[in-house]
């Protein structure tokens, strides 16, 4: 990652002119789970995946030209590997939200919060902080009893998955912290090599599928294409602009506590527009999996 200067802090009103992008990413982000449950089957999974990335790479491409341009062959070759995990965490996110409710996979993907720290202190050999553990196991209890909300049995596929996806993330986070030569990367062409190697390895997987992308697209009504346009415009590209934008006018840590509200919003939508019932239970263990992410990032700052 390119470095970049510590911005100074910023007047009230000032702040609030940040926050706000911020805080419609982590809506449109907690809104996206839904949006990829409505548009999508088990069948279309990666037609739709490829159209939703491919929409959108042109217009990386154009914007981060010369960038792709300065890339050594080992940055290539790191933002490559990059893409393989990302495209494996799309996969499991959007299979896994097709068999689960949105709610459920907004929450449940949150621990990648809780599961970064702890990859990171078994890497480092060092031990977390108690107050970190008490976070992380508050978490694991409260994604239980979100899972059952509707009495205790085996959790559906598509939970599991999302927390498979939440390791990955894991996994992309850590792997991108130890190539020295992505780091030394700019963020807009690293993320456009990533998007594209993963929608060249949506594009092979879908080969011989009975269900193209262009099938699909050509199925598409009206609703999901507007799902699709929502994914791609602003879950995808106005989402990852904001981030840049915001990151030079206010602290990472803003940022990441700002983004970390997207459960909130996934709950929201998947409630208030999906319809989704959790009941007692799964209330219960929302409430936890929001409390336990929140305290786990506090205390591990």
């Amino acid at each position: 990652m390119s470095t970049i200067a510590v911005p100074r802090p910023l007047a009230p009103r000032r702040a609030w002119l940040t926050d706000l992008p911020l805080l419609l990413v982590a809506a449109v982000w907690g809104g996206s789970y839904l949006a990829a449950k409505d548009i999508t089957t088990a069948r279309t999974v990666l037609a739709v995946l490829v159209l939703r990335f491919a929409l959108v790479l042109p217009a990386l491409v154009l914007a981060s030209w010369r960038g792709l341009r300065a890339l050594g062959p080992a940055q290539w070759r790191g933002a490559g590997l990059l893409g393989l995990i990302l495209s494996g965490i799309f996969l499991l996110e959007t299979y896994g939200v097709v068999h689960t409710s949105a709610t459920n996979a907004g929450l449940i993907i949150s621990l990648t919060m809780i599961f970064t720290p702890l990859a990171e202190a078994a890497v480092t050999r060092t031990r977390p902080a108690r107050a970190f553990l008490g976070a992380a196991a508050l978490s694991v209890v409260g994604v239980v009893l979100l899972t059952q909300g509707g009495g205790f049995t085996r959790p559906a596929a598509g939970d599991l998955l999302m927390l498979l996806a939440a390791l990955a993330r894991t996994v992309h986070v850590l792997v991108m912290a130890r190539l020295k030569h992505v780091q030394e990367a700019g963020a807009l062409p690293l993320t456009t090599v990533q998007l594209g190697t993963a929608v060249v390895v949506f594009a092979l997987l879908s080969t011989g599928s009975d269900t193209t992308p262009w099938a699909t697209a050509a199925d598409f009504g009206a609703r999901e294409w507007a799902g699709l346009l929502f994914l791609s415009a602003l879950c995808t590209l106005f989402a990852f602009f904001v981030q840049m934008w915001a990151v030079r006018r206010t602290s990472p840590s803003r940022v990441s506590l700002l983004l970390g509200t997207e459960p909130l919003w996934a709950a929201a939508a998947g409630i208030a527009l999906g319809g989704e019932r959790l009941g007692a239970l799964g209330l219960l263990g929302g409430a936890l999996v929001l409390v336990g992410t929140a305290w786990g990032r506090r205390s591990s700052g």
